[in-house]
């Protein structure tokens, strides 16, 4: 998958509004979404969305998958609202 900015926090940093690293990672959290629907492993998600070697960097990859599969669970919930309201 080709990103934006490829370049991805180790977590995301969190917000109740929408931000540029949102807008800059919208391709990473559908991604994230689509593979961990298809079943994908977090390593799996870790090493083919994020650029992240979960075997050198365990750690890292873990918080990073959990942190922006979270935001991306949230973009469906919440954040899809406030793009549609004009945020």
């Amino acid at each position: 998958m080709t990103d934006s900015d490829p370049k991805v926090a180790d977590e995301v940093p969190w917000s109740d509004d929408i931000t540029e690293y949102d807008n800059r990672h919208d391709e990473t959290y559908l991604g994230l979404l689509d593979a961990d629907e298809a079943g994908a492993s977090s390593d799996e998600m870790a090493r083919t969305i994020l650029a992240i070697d979960p075997a050198g960097e365990p750690e890292r990859a873990r918080k990073a998958v959990d942190s922006h599969l979270a935001r991306a669970r949230w973009m469906t919930t919440v954040g899809h609202r406030l793009i549609l309201a004009g945020q």
